[in-house]
This record gives structure tokens, C-alpha cells and sequence, in this order.
């Protein structure tokens, strides 16, 4: 999910251009941009930033639009906390909901869908639980539960531990 500072933020609507710009980019399309700043902060997900997605488009688009981006990796919920704060120009982030929230509230403008996750799940060889043959992965926390076994959380707020969250309330555990 890309999101930008409202246009009236410090900075206003030239960091608005250069933003655009990079949501432009990362749709296969570059398009210069007149008087950008020369930093652009973009607040993602590690892992997005481990993907190597990052520093395979950042080089053309730095040359490009002659502005440098700073990364700053970290759960999907610190993001958009980056975000909200003004602290960041750009999250790219993996909480559907989340993010819906976020621009609703006025923190952000310009959502848009640009990736997917899968979510899987790991366990050992031997499958205890029986989670290889649950239906789905609702069945598969359940059926976790139901055989007591142990399940390791990031449990750090970021997209991957909010759909972790969901998984269990709709298990009903």
C-alpha cells in the first residue's frame, strides 16, 4: 500500500509530485518529476525491504527523479504509525484493513493494492496437529489448538501478526 502526508503537510505538494512519482514507478511506467526534494522516506515492511524488491527499482528511480529514498523497514503497523506521525512520506504496507483506516482517518491519500502475501503456515514433519489437511488455514489454527500444540507469534502489530490475530479470533480460540 502506498499512502502520502496530506498536501498541506511541511514540504506540501512537491513531496506529494515525488511520491506519486515512485507509485508511477513501481507500475512498470517512469514518469519525471519537476522539483523534487532530494529525499524521499518511505516507511515498509522487512519484508518487502528482504524481498530485494527495493533495491532493484530504487537505483532507476533515484537516477530518474533525482532523489534519494531512505528505507525504513518495520512491521506494517509501525508504518503506518510513521505515517500518520508525518515522520515518512511514503508506507508501503501489508494490512488491508489497516490501511483502509488509515487514509479514511485523513493520514493518508492514494491507497493502492501493489502485492499480495501468501500466509503459511510451518510445523514440523511429523504434522501433530494435522494442519496438512485442513481445509484452510482457520481449520489449521484450529486443528493447533485442538492438539495443543505450540505456536510462536511475532506478535509485533505488523501485518503479519494482525492476520495472525484474525486467524485465531475466527477459529474461535
Amino acid at each position: 500500500m502506498y499512502s502520502l502526508n496530506k498536501p498541506g503537510s511541511p514540504m506540501g505538494h512537491r513531496k506529494v509530485l515525488v511520491a506519486l512519482a515512485f507509485v508511477v514507478l513501481t507500475n512498470g511506467v517512469l514518469a519525471p518529476v519537476a522539483h523534487a526534494e532530494q529525499r524521499l522516506r518511505l516507511a515498509t515492511t522487512t519484508s518487502t525491504e528482504n524481498s530485494g524488491l527495493l533495491a532493484a527499482i530504487h537505483p532507476t528511480f533515484e537516477r530518474a527523479h533525482g532523489v534519494v529514498i531512505d528505507v525504513i523497514a518495520v512491521g506494517s503497523g509501525r508504518a503506518l504509525e510513521l505515517g500518520r506521525n508525518g515522520d515518512v512520506d511514503v508506507v508501503l504496507a501489508h494490512d488491508p484493513d489497516a490501511e483502509q483506516a488509515f487514509v479514511a482517518s485523513g493520514a493518508g491519500i492514494d491507497r493502492r493494492a501493489v502485492m499480495y502475501n501468501d500466509f503459511v503456515i510451518v510445523g514440523p514433519a511429523t504434522d501433530p496437529a494435522s494442519v496438512g489437511t485442513a481445509a484452510d488455514a482457520v481449520q489449521a489454527f484450529a486443528a493447533i489448538a485442538s492438539h495443543a500444540q505450540a505456536f510462536v507469534s511475532r506478535g509485533d502489530k505488523s501485518g503479519t501478526h494482525v492476520k495472525e490475530l484474525a486467524l485465531w479470533q475466527a477459529a474461535h480460540v
